[in-house]
């Protein structure tokens, strides 16, 4: 990495940090250029350099958690497809402990932006982070269980919008609850 590539990539950071940070105290709308600006301490063609809009860091922001989260899980593969393979159908639940519960744990500690994506699921094509795991995972473990390929995508829709609404609720709350009773009731529902 060039020194000119290593300084627009620390700027694009303070910007996101200094997003993610306003984004703890105030909703979205109410955010403005100026002030990550200031925050960041660029000035606003730096900004417009790096961005479009708000909208434009916010997704850059989600992706940046979502990377965070991910590496997370490297080198502890979800499920693999040998694993799908092998597995008796008791042994395919994707709803577990060792797997949810750092996931909870994450959106904890980033709940302003989990709230604020939320809001702007559809702005943010959210959907489309779920199509590699849909494809991998999921998708494989319905075929296993032998459900009709017509089936899975309606299938899929509601386990994934139920696992959602769980999470949705609970942000709405502030994460009030502990991530283990947000565990237990999602392996509750799913598992029934």
């Amino acid at each position: 990495m060039t020194k000119a590539e290593s300084k627009y990539f620390n700027t694009a950071k303070r910007i996101d940090t200094a997003f993610l940070e306003l984004l703890e105290g105030k909703d979205i709308e109410y955010i403005t250029v100026k002030e990550i600006c200031e925050k960041a301490e660029v000035n606003r063609s730096t900004f417009y350099l790096h961005y479009e809009t708000i909208g434009d860091l916010l997704s850059e922001c989600v992706e940046y958690v979502n990377e965070q989260f991910m590496s997370y899980y490297e080198g502890k593969s979800l499920v693999t497809s040998e694993y799908i393979d092998k597995a008796t159908l008791d042994q395919l639940f994707l709803i577990t402990p060792e797997y949810l519960k750092p996931y909870l744990s994450f959106i904890q500690q980033h709940k302003s932006v989990f709230k604020t994506a939320l809001v702007k699921y559809k702005s943010l094509r959210m959907e489309t982070l779920y199509d590699r795991m849909f494809s991998n995972v999921l998708n494989p473990i319905l075929e296993k269980y032998e459900i009709p390929a017509d089936e899975r995508d309606y299938i899929l829709a509601f386990y994934i919008d139920g696992c959602m609404g769980i999470i949705k609720q609970w942000l709405q709350s502030d994460c009030r609850d502990s991530v283990d009773k947000i565990a237990e009731i999602m392996m509750k529902v799913i598992r029934r």
